[in-house]
């Protein structure tokens, strides 16, 4: 009978951008939480939580308040990578990241001082250092979630959501977002489609006020002579590309679909595809970033499809 390996979540990103919220969630998940360590000694804090020693899922949180050993971590999240370990699943990087607006916000609202600021360094100039510091490390993270625009429960909840006990191990997570461009794109995304060719129910009066998760939007949307095959190649991409992923080793991967303001045609075609997906026995999340931003909120809460 084999043993059932445990889940080892190495969590970084920029200053400010949620990660003591992120690690409180994973103590509220019973994993064995360690804060600011040292790159180097995150194989040993491994070795040492496994047995004959009771084996529980870990969560690492390394970020640029080690200092000069924080240099490491790419390179010792990619040595535990590439070896099997015995206890734990392949290890899973968490970056969390948000603007540099929201960033310098919250730091105001606290009054913390950002690690990198020093009498020579403002915060904007240390912000900056830190990205170019962290650069690498997104490029190779699992998992990216951008907090610019999350409630801290809405951040709790895609914690619990990707990593929560209910999460099947060791299979590939989609998210599917719809966005709206004029908001920006997803700091997360692996794949971004434009979709603003398509029919604008914007345009419409009597369907303006309403949004795509509406019936006459869907019709609207879908009438389009353009959408069946958009759909057919998005389909098609999709079905080819993400078994090359999973051969490939990721475990998470965000699909973003754009329009202008992320209300209607975004909406309706990530529907759509969050639907094929899960036809295909994938596990998928769909999140509709801009839906209510015109009433100033954000839905980022995702649905399990």
């Amino acid at each position: 009978m084999s043993k059932e390996r445990k889940q080892l979540v190495i969590i970084t990103g920029m200053s400010g951008s949620g990660k003591s919220m992120a690690i409180n969630t994973f103590e509220d998940l019973e994993f064995f939480c360690i804060d600011n360590l040292p790159p180097r000694l995150i194989p040993q804090a491994i070795e040492l939580w496994s047995p004959p020693n009771q084996v529980q899922n870990v969560a690492i949180v390394a970020d640029v308040r080690a200092g000069q050993f924080f240099d490491d971590l790419l390179e010792v999240c990619r040595s535990l990578r590439e070896k099997e370990l015995e206890h734990f699943q392949r290890p899973v990087v968490l970056f969390l990241d948000a603007s540099d607006a929201e960033l310098i916000k919250r730091f105001k609202e606290t009054r913390r001082k950002h690690p990198l600021v020093t009498s020579e360094r403002g915060i904007n100039e240390a912000i900056q250092l830190e990205r170019s510091m962290l650069d690498d490390l997104k490029e190779n993270a699992d998992k990216i979630i951008d907090t610019t625009n999350l409630e801290p429960e809405n951040l709790r909840h895609l914690i619990r959501s990707f990593f929560g006990p209910e999460k099947t191990q060791e299979r590939l997570m989609i998210a599917v977002v719809s966005f709206g461009f004029k908001h920006g794109v997803p700091l997360d995304a692996d794949l971004v489609f434009d979709v603003r060719f398509l029919a604008n129910p914007f345009w419409v009066p009597h369907l303006r006020n309403l949004n795509g998760t509406h019936p006459e939007v869907v019709r609207y949307v879908l009438s389009d002579p353009l959408t069946e095959p958009l759909l057919e190649k998005l389909f098609d991409l999709t079905e080819f590309t993400i078994p090359q992923y999973i051969r490939e080793g990721k475990a998470y991967l965000t699909i973003a679909i754009g329009c202008t303001g992320g209300k209607h045609r975004s909406v309706v075609i990530a529907n759509e595809l969050a639907r094929f997906l899960a036809s295909r026995n994938y596990v998928v999340r769909v999140e509709h970033r801009d839906l209510h931003q015109a009433r100033g909120q954000t839905d980022a809460r995702p649905t399990t499809i």
